[in-house]
Formats: structure tokens, C-alpha cells, sequence
């Protein structure tokens, strides 16, 4: 094993880049939340701004992790890449405390997708090198379960400053320096421990001998059904504003929905880490599998709750999906990508982004023409479907070691 992985445990640089992103997510969620009262609010626009602001940051995150994933296949450049990405997000996110307009607010919030987009492929990148395949699964669950440890901390933060009038929503706001630039400092300590482990160094040398031998477009043909039953989780999935919105349709109080976000924030995390050991044990695609089951079961008992309980139930139940399919996800885009982890990400982000904005928009329409029950049961039914489609041709989930010829 790697110098960078102490004897029977992660390595040293997963562990760091877990804590970055605990400390990342605790700066933006923050922020997240209150956007929404911020721009009506405080600067009188309207919901139009708000579909703006989330569909425009979202859509260049996920074009920015195509270039971004094709960069960091040079492993030289990853470093720099995510610290430069960190860095992006700290400098604009306490300036949104500034704005005077919504369209202010939405080019910052662009700019720190753009920072997203160009830090998580080569991160994930880092992350698969200098683990041993045995344990990526668990690897990417302690970054993603500390990822969302850090996404309930921001709006407890957030409501404890708010209540307790220490803050208003500008001061918020820029409060979040803090911890953003900790999580900067914390990046560039990390990336030095990024040390590839030797049997992934091993492995990945059999990769480029093997892949020489093959003919062009032989992974291609591996990777699609793959990628696209992913892609298509993305594009079936409710988007957490509408979740959120059913929420308060069903009788949550507004005041209220930052402790529910932070609440469910607390079953992401514990779940994460749950489904990166599952995903290691069962294997990632049987786990994903099981992800999306359960959300296909919870989406369905949105469609048909009728109480505040059952929206409090099933909007923490929901946390567990992300558990069981995000560490998985990542853990079956590590092993197919061989040698070009930084594509391999890239075109997962990128895809999976933009699936999740065309689902997101095609979804909301439907909410808003034919009512919350009526979009969450068709979320369900394309998400029953997409589970029997997987069980019946199981065996492409199963992917060998792809090419990594272009």
C-alpha cells in the first residue's frame, strides 16, 4: 500500500479531502438556503429569477466537468485544478452579500458552479488514484458522508445566527469566509498527500499495455449502458426544491425548512457511510440498485401522503437514497475509466448534471400543471421502470475493465 494510507485504513489524503468538503459544504449551505429569501426578499425579484439562478449554475457546473475531466487526466494538473476551483468559490461567495439586483446574485452563483465544476473531477480523480480498488466504495462514502455532515452544520449555523439576531441575511452570508477559506487552506494540504497507492500505480500500468492491444472504441461500447442508466436516475428524479415544496404543500412551515434540510442532511451522511462500505461488500452495482428501489417506493408515497408526519418521514427517508447511490456511482466510474480518471468523472458529472437539469425543468412543469402528486407519480413509475429494466439485463451492470483508447 501507498506511504499516503496508514496500515488498515483509508489514506491520509481521503481523509483530508473529506474534511475539505465538510468544511466546503459548510460554507455553502450557509448560503443556499437562504437565496431563495434573499433574492425576494431583500431585492424583490421574482420566481422567475430563482428557476434562473438554480438552471444557469447548475447547467455551467456541469459543462465546466467535461473540460475539467479531460484536463485532469494529466494527473499533474489535478492539484491545481481543485485548489483553484476551492478557491473560486470562496472569493465569490461572501461578495453575493453585496448584491443590489438578481442578476448580481445569479452570475456569483454561476461563478461558484463554475468552481464546483472545475474542483470535483479531479478530486474524485485524486481520491480513486491513491485508494486500493478494495476500497473505493468506502472511500467515496466518508467524502460524501462528510460532505453532507458539513450541509447540516451550514443551516443550523445559518437559523442559530438568524434567531438570535447576531446576523441578517447579508451578514450570513458573508459569514461564510470562514469556513471557506479553511476549506481552501485545508485543499492545498490535501492535494500533497494525493500520492497514488501502488497497486492502483500496478493496475493502471497494465491498463495503458492492455488498452495498446485493443482495437479503437472497444470500452465505448462498455461505458454507455452504464453511464446512460445513471443519466437516467438523474433525469427521473425529483429535484430537492420540489421536494421541499411538496413539503410545505403537506403542512411544513416554512420557518422550519432549515432544520428539515439539515435534518435530512444527517441521514445523507450516516448513509454515506453505510452504502460505501455496502458498495465494497455487494458490490456498487447491486447497492445502486437498492438506492433506486427506495427512492421509487418514496417518491410514490409523496404522490399519495396527505399529513406533515408523512412529509417529515419521507423527506428524511429520502436521505437514504443519496447514501446508497452516490458512493456506488463513484466507485463504478473509478473502475471503468482505467487510466483517464480525470475523463471518466468529467463525463459522469457532466452527464449526470445535465440530466438532473432537464429532469429538474420537465418535472417542475409538471408540478405546476398537473400538481404535486400527479409529478411525484410519475417520478415513481419512470423509477419502478428504470429498477426492473436494471434487474432484467443485470449482467451490463457489471462492467469488465474498460479501454481507455479514444
Amino acid at each position: 500500500m501507498s506511504k499516503a494510507a496508514p496500515a488498515g485504513g483509508l489514506p491520509r489524503g481521503v481523509q483530508l479531502f473529506g474534511l475539505v468538503s465538510l468544511l466546503n459544504d459548510f460554507a455553502s449551505e450557509m448560503i443556499y438556503p437562504l437565496l431563495p429569501a434573499f433574492v425576494t426578499g431583500v431585492l424583490g425579484a421574482g420566481a422567475e429569477a430563482l428557476g434562473a439562478l438554480d438552471g444557469a449554475a447548475e447547467f455551467a457546473a456541469a459543462v465546466v466537468k467535461f473540460g475539467a475531466g479531460r484536463l485532469a487526466d494529466r494527473p499533474v494538473r489535478r492539484g491545481r485544478l481543485v485548489v483553484l476551483g476551492y478557491a473560486a468559490a470562496v472569493a465569490v461567495r461572501p461578495v453575493i452579500s453585496l448584491a443590489g439586483a438578481a442578476w448580481q446574485v445569479i452570475g456569483l452563483r454561476v461563478i461558484d458552479r463554475l468552481g464546483k465544476g472545475l474542483r470535483t473531477p479531479p478530486r474524485d480523480a485524486l481520491i480513486a488514484d491513491m485508494t486500493p480498488p478494495v476500497l473505493r466504495g468506502r472511500a467515496f462514502g466518508v467524502q460524501r458522508g462528510l460532505d453532507h455532515v458539513g450541509a447540516v452544520l451550514g443551516p443550523v449555523v445559518a437559523w442559530w445566527l438568524l434567531t438570535l439576531h447576531r446576523a441578517n441575511l447579508r451578514g450570513v452570508i458573508a459569514a461564510s469566509v470562514v469556513p471557506g477559506v479553511l476549506a481552501l487552506l485545508l485543499a492545498a494540504v490535501a492535494v500533497k498527500h494525493a500520492a497514488p497507492d501502488d497497486h492502483v500505480r500496478e493496475t493502471a500500468k497494465r491498463a495503458v499495455a492492455a488498452s495498446a492491444a485493443m482495437p479503437a472504441g472497444a470500452g465505448a461500447r462498455t461505458m454507455p449502458p452504464l453511464l446512460l442508466a445513471i443519466a437516467a436516475f438523474y433525469l427521473l428524479r425529483m429535484p430537492e426544491t420540489l421536494i421541499i415544496l411538496r413539503a410545505q404543500q403537506l403542512g411544513v412551515a416554512v420557518a422550519v425548512v432549515p432544520l428539515l434540510w439539515a435534518a435530512v442532511h444527517v441521514v445523507k451522511a450516516s448513509s454515506s457511510f453505510v452504502g460505501g462500505g455496502w458498495s465494497d461488500r455487494f458490490g456498487p452495482a447491486r447497492t445502486m440498485w437498492v438506492g433506486w428501489l427506495c427512492y421509487a417506493a418514496l417518491a410514490a408515497g409523496f404522490s399519495a401522503a396527505t399529513s406533515v408526519r408523512a412529509a417529515w418521514a419521507l423527506f428524511l427517508a429520502l436521505g437514504i437514497v443519496a447514501g446508497l447511490t452516490e458512493s456506488p456511482e463513484r466507485a463504478l466510474v473509478a473502475r471503468l475509466a482505467g487510466t483517464r480518471q480525470g475523463s471518466g468523472f468529467g463525463v459522469y458529472h457532466g452527464v449526470t448534471g445535465l440530466a438532473a437539469l432537464i429532469g429538474g425543468v420537465a418535472l417542475g412543469a409538471l408540478f405546476q400543471s398537473g400538481g404535486g402528486p400527479r409529478a411525484f407519480a410519475v417520478s415513481a413509475g419512470l423509477g419502478a421502470t428504470l429498477v426492473l429494466v436494471a434487474a432484467v439485463g443485470r449482467a451490463t451492470m457489471r462492467p469488465p475493465v474498460m479501454s481507455t483508447r479514444r
